[in-house]
């Protein structure tokens, strides 16, 4: 859930790596990394291992490895398929407690969100693939045609083979066990790539996958800059990335080399429009849930910005206010039920955001910050110019600035005229400013009267357009995004057609337009010679 700016999953960002211990269990398991206090000399020891501990020369032993077990045929079985994600299931319902230390830990999630947002949600990924592989493993059968006549054709779902997913910081559980759910019930052999951002979560992923999951087939690769680097130096089967635009156009032009298809899942200024004559207390808890309750605003569909009449501005402003409070009390740095931003360049990002002089004077409400706590309250501005830094870039953070103009379908236009968002939420009793909205404005998702809910919908695509995107997953769609979906023609030795053959003649040519043509008037006129 990530377009254009620094914020979310910075892979390349100049973040100190904790060294790597690669563990080698009987056909080298895990490769994850220890973080301590070390001593001098243990550091000296440890950029000596690291340099040998994941290069591109590991990487490439790595999927060699996974290439000789997806070639073995194991992966393909409904069996496996069906055991990885019942040992998925067991691992959330077995570990609930440590996965919410891990978030809290990393990101000070509060454990509501954790449990609702990361763990239920994978459950019922989950659930929802067990239930329905099956059904999504048998070929589809399609109609042919008369020229291919007699035949049947099929279309078969089948594995990519080994398959990288390199996954973000801010939904660290979530988004990187949610692509491995679809990978797996694909079929595929998988290396998971979790964001060093987010360590706690990441470490606990890379023990717990070794302890619950068929080790010679899944992969758990820890580190930052330089192992992502050599992962990205491989040829895989497909590469499923989480994060921001500009690390996206690395992986991608990674992937171009050896001609590796791609789904990018990113972000972008998701755009509110609030119209008139609604009921304004439900719309803006909706709108703080899928703003500050979201990991307070660090979510790749979170609310990036506001649009509403000059006449109802005030009014939101009014009920923005009241429903925060009541929500995060008049000190909302103290509130348990807030992240705090994830470090201190997210911080300095945001507080540079914030005092940009365009923008300065325009907080109407919040703008309190921790940086030892790394906490921002969250922070309401009213009229802010749309030249402004902060309407340059996706916020991602606590920060909703509020845009006014005289009719609310003048907001289309200011939507349209930035890159298409992963997501657009609009708020309106109105029938057909529903339909104009749905019809005008394109984005990844949209939700009418609400927030965020349409990525708990499993049998919608969740995915971006544009710059926010390539590619959907979730429900049958992840299946899907890593299955190939192979055409398969049969027929039998009956019927064999001496048109097809030398030598060519005027009465072949004409039966063969005919064929073409596919109808049968146009056959039988052919076959006896008439115009």
């Amino acid at each position: 859930m990530k377009i254009q700016t620094n914020h979310k999953n910075l892979e390349a960002r100049d973040l100190s790596i904790r060294y790597l211990l690669l563990r080698f269990p009987p056909r080298v398991v895990l490769f994850t990394k220890r973080t301590r206090a070390m001593s001098s000399e243990d550091t000296e020891k440890t950029t000596t291992s690291k340099k040998s501990a994941f290069d591109a020369e590991t990487a490439s032993l790595l999927v060699k490895e996974l290439r000789g077990a997806f070639g073995s045929g194991k992966t393909r079985s409904y069996q496996w398929r069906v055991s990885q994600l019942n040992a998925l299931m067991k691992l959330v319902v077995d570990r609930e407690q440590e996965i919410v230390d891990a978030l809290r830990n990393d990101l000070a999630k509060p454990p509501l969100e954790t449990v609702a947002y990361e763990i239920a949600m994978l459950k019922n990924s989950c659930k929802v693939a067990l239930k329905e592989l099956k059904h999504w493993m048998i070929p589809e059968k399609v109609k042919t045609s008369i020229a291919t006549f007699p035949s049947s054709a099929e279309i078969v779902s089948e594995p990519l083979g080994v398959v990288l997913v390199i996954s973000a910081w801010n939904y660290p559980f979530l988004l990187s066990l949610d692509p491995v759910i679809g990978a797996i019930a694909a079929g595929n052999a998988v290396v998971l790539k979790p964001s060093e951002i987010s360590p706690a979560t990441s470490s606990l992923l890379a023990k717990l996958l070794g302890d619950y999951l068929d080790i010679s087939c899944i992969r758990v690769v820890e580190g930052g800059v330089d192992e992502t680097s050599a992962l990205l130096q491989q040829k895989w089967d497909k590469i499923f990335y989480t994060g921001n635009g500009r690390v996206a156009r690395v992986v991608m032009a990674a992937a171009a080399k050896h001609l590796t298809p791609v789904l990018l899942e990113l972000g972008g200024k998701s755009p509110v429009v609030v119209d008139s004559n609604i009921n304004l207390k439900v719309a803006t808890r909706r709108l703080i849930a899928g703003k500050w309750g979201c990991n307070n605003g660090q979510a790749c569909i979170s609310p990036d910005y506001v649009i509403t009449t000059k006449d109802c501005a005030p009014k939101l402003v009014d009920a923005l206010k009241t429903e925060l409070e009541k929500f995060y009390g008049k000190n909302p740095l103290e509130s348990k039920d807030l992240s705090r931003i994830v470090n201190s360049n997210h911080f300095n990002r945001l507080t540079k955001l914030l005092d940009d002089d365009k923008v300065s004077g325009k907080i109407v409400y919040g703008g309190e910050k921790d940086e030892s706590l790394l906490k921002i309250s969250p922070t309401v501005l009213l009229d802010v110019p749309r030249d402004s830094l902060i309407m340059s870039e996706e916020i991602f953070g606590p920060l909703l600035p509020i845009l006014t103009v005289d009719k609310v379908e003048e907001s289309f236009d200011v939507i349209n005229s930035g890159p298409k968002p992963l997501a657009a939420y609009i708020f309106t009793s109105n029938k057909k400013l529903k339909e104009q909205f749905v019809t005008n404005i394109s984005a990844g998702g949209v939700v009418v009267n609400d927030t965020s809910l349409h990525l708990a919908v499993h049998s919608l695509p969740f995915g971006g357009v544009g710059e926010s995107g390539v590619g959907a997953y979730h429900g049958k769609f992840s299946f899907d995004a890593f299955s190939h979906k192979k055409a398969v023609l049969y027929r039998s030795f009956f019927g064999d057609a001496a048109i097809r053959y030398p030598p060519y003649t005027n009465t072949k040519m004409r039966l063969l337009k005919a064929l073409i043509g596919g109808g049968i008037l146009g056959i039988i006129r052919a076959l006896f010679g008439w115009s």
